[in-house]
């Protein structure tokens, strides 16, 4: 994976990567997930969303990636107002956004090299020149002997490994990770740290969620809290 920056991070001429004004969210049978939520996300910036079980982090996320609608408030990525945005218009969107899933969602078709090759395949890359990327990133991530294996025969951590190769792959301007070391050893999650670190380097906005604050910590990356639906620290 080339590091070459980009751009430098925090770029003042660039619009938020994320902004969510007063947002309320909810399910049917748990409304309140989220209340008045008031979020902004510099581009460049590095963000660590900590808070227990249940506090609304993986709903928050949802949001971010357009998974979810808001019951109320606004919600703008890199400057666009996609509150109400169609749903053809949504491909476009994600196609900057890395996202991390707590369940992986792997296609279990697929080897681990073309679950990882898939971003840049349907942007519409040719594998003669995302190939070498790919294999690089997979050998980073600790899978570069796995690379024929389909995702049914790896172990959790790998299937962890592997779906943040496949977000971080294709240099989104925005990663959003849920949980995503926690299914590895000590050694590989400062490795997996380090990788998010260097992407922020090249400019990427990075949102990673958990419980654990120590990597926050370690990373230098800003904490927002999630405490009963209300978010603290979100307005930069």
């Amino acid at each position: 994976m080339s590091v070459t920056p980009r751009r430098a991070a925090r770029s003042p001429s660039l619009p938020a990567a994320v902004v969510l004004d007063r947002v309320d969210f909810g399910y049917a049978e748990t409304p309140g997930v989220l209340k008045g939520v008031n979020l902004s996300l510099p581009a460049g910036s590095f963000h660590f969303l900590t808070g227990p079980s249940g506090a609304g982090k993986t709903s928050l996320l949802k949001l971010m990636t357009l998974a979810e609608r808001p019951k109320a408030g606004r919600i703008a990525l890199f400057g666009e107002d996609v509150t109400g945005v169609s749903r053809g218009v949504l491909p476009l969107i994600r196609r900057r956004i890395g996202v991390v899933f707590q369940d992986f969602r792997l296609l279990d078709h697929l080897s681990a090299y073309d679950n990882a090759a898939l971003p840049l395949r349907l942007a519409g890359g040719r594998e003669s020149d995302y190939g070498p990327d790919v294999e690089e990133m997979l050998q980073w991530v600790g899978l570069g002997h796995r690379m024929g294996a389909r995702p049914t025969a790896l172990s959790g951590g790998e299937k962890q490994r592997l779906a943040i190769a496949r977000a971080v792959v294709a240099k989104p301007d925005l990663i959003l990770a849920d949980e995503p070391t926690g299914s590895v050893d000590a050694a590989m999650a400062d490795r997996l740290m380090s990788l998010f670190q260097t992407l922020n380097r090249m400019g990427t906005t990075v949102l990673i969620a958990g419980h654990d604050e120590a990597p926050a910590v370690r990373s230098g990356a800003t904490v927002l809290q999630l405490v009963d639906g209300r978010l603290f620290g979100g307005v930069a």
